[in-house]
């Protein structure tokens, strides 16, 4: 070869090299968030293993980054959970004991700091698409609220046009944009499924062929239920599929620390509201660019207490001292499997409705579900939506068809303590609390807590 060969080769390496270097540069000083919240949505996607619902803009973002197969909210509501999302606090810590529209106006408590607040009081420019769910407006102050959630609104190509205005934006400083969408929330007419959607197919399922969760009974109502549930889904993952194509043309791809999850379970007896798992075992996929292995599946028990540290630590936003948070960030775990140290999660609800009172705490490990009902001679309220649902419907005319293995009574009046074997009772029917060979677990959970529900100053504490 040539010395004058030589020379170009080097020189096209050196510019290569600095190209790669400033990029390494950029994307280090560059840590944008996109954090994308879904509503009611249970662990029903491809990447958790149905084989019937269609996700594959979901399933993508798994592949390119980091699925979560032990991922739980605190609670089954969607304005607390939100307010734990934000905030890093159980709800019973944050205020947020119930839902903010309406006659329920729950709000969060002055001293508490959310993540607008405090990326923005680091330079962040902050957006917010679609639903928002919290009080008072001024604890969430974005920048900008775009496709405000108004009644029925699934628009998700609009939501993803809105999106991509904002982060297509020239700017010198980071983003940190949310993305509230109202799928697979009941509809007035069907989840929503009615109209046309623009620049989405319409998914359409059949009955027969949907996955009936073990804690319903398999009846038609049931499935003509969830063929419309997992219809839904679907429009959530194509208006997915045009954010991660927003983010990819703006350029936005590889700075951008992606998050997926779902406020609560979905809207289904035994579901939304309870701390059953089918009610707080929830999707959760982060794709973070710094990842060097990908496609991993973590078996991490996680829980959204730890949404908004992993955020802060993305961002190097430190809290302020007065502000200690419940969880940790997730980021250092992201490339491991089987991670040690992450095996237990806490619940905690009090409301829905402002009229459905049930104040409930749990502990859950990988073994155990313990569930304190702090106000066990109430019977368990039904949330307006399900109540209204074809499934509680045909439940409400046929009570012996009951939820899986319990009755709906036993659904309907719990007793103070509940303790299941999630090894051999995965759908949490059997209750051992009263088993004498399981005194010792009970003792021990029922300590563990008693010092978490202290430790977060539960204003419970003594029911």
């Amino acid at each position: 070869m040539s010395s004058n060969g030589t020379v170009v080769r080097v020189a096209h390496f050196c510019v290569w090299l600095f190209a790669m270097t400033l990029s390494s540069i950029a994307m280090a000083s560059t840590r944008n968030v996109v954090l994308i919240i879904a509503d009611d949505q249970g662990r029903d996607l491809g990447a958790y293993g149905n084989p019937v619902l269609r996700t594959p803009n979901l399933d993508r973002l798994a592949a390119r980054g980091t699925l979560f197969t032990n991922a739980f909210a605190t609670v089954s509501s969607c304005s607390p959970s939100r307010s734990v999302i934000y905030t890093g606090l159980y709800s019973h810590s944050n205020g947020m004991y119930g839902l903010a529209h309406d006659v329920h106006n729950q709000h969060l408590l002055p001293s508490v700091r959310t993540l607008p607040q405090l990326l923005k009081a680091a330079g962040y420019r902050t957006a917010l698409v679609g639903k928002k769910h919290i009080l008072p407006d001024e604890a969430l102050p974005f920048d900008e609220e775009l496709a405000p959630e108004r009644p029925g609104h699934r628009d998700v190509a609009f939501m993803a046009g809105e999106a991509r205005k904002f982060i297509a934006k020239r700017a010198d400083s980071p983003f940190l944009l949310v993305i509230g969408y109202s799928d697979p929330h009941r509809a007035e007419h069907d989840f929503g499924n009615t109209p046309a959607w623009p620049q989405v197919e319409r998914a359409t399922y059949d009955p027969a062929k949907v996955i009936v969760p073990a804690h319903l009974p398999d009846i038609p109502a049931v499935r003509d239920d969830l063929a419309a549930y997992y219809e839904s889904v679907s429009r959530l993952d194509s208006g997915i599929g045009l954010l991660l194509d927003a983010l990819r043309e703006t350029g936005h791809s590889d700075d951008t620390l992606v998050i997926y999850l779902s406020d609560n379970g979905r809207p289904f007896p035994g579901g939304k509201t309870t701390l059953y798992d089918d009610g707080i075992h929830l999707p959760l996929i982060v794709s973070s660019p710094a990842q060097g292995k990908r496609g991993v599946r973590n078996n991490a028990l996680v829980s959204w207490v730890d949404i908004t540290p992993t955020i802060l630590d993305w961002a190097g936003v430190s809290l302020p001292s007065a502000q200690q948070l419940a969880g940790r960030s997730i980021l250092p775990i992201l490339e491991q499997s089987d991670p040690q140290g992450w095996d237990r999660v806490f619940a905690s609800h009090v409301f829905h409705e402002i009229q459905q009172y049930y104040p409930m705490r749990a502990l859950r490990t990988r073994e155990y579900k313990y569930i304190v009902n702090l106000a066990a001679a109430l019977e368990f309220p039904i949330a307006g939506d399900i109540a209204a649902s074809p499934t509680w419907q045909a439940l409400s005319a046929k009570p012996a068809l009951g939820l899986g293995g319990r009755t709906l009574q036993a659904f309907l009046h719990r007793p103070r303590e509940e303790l299941y074997d999630l090894r051999v009772d995965p759908t949490e029917v059997k209750n051992l609390a009263d088993d004498p060979a399981h005194r010792a677990t009970l003792e021990r959970m029922r300590g563990e807590l008693a010092k978490f529900r202290k430790d977060t100053h539960d204003p419970w504490l003594n029911n």
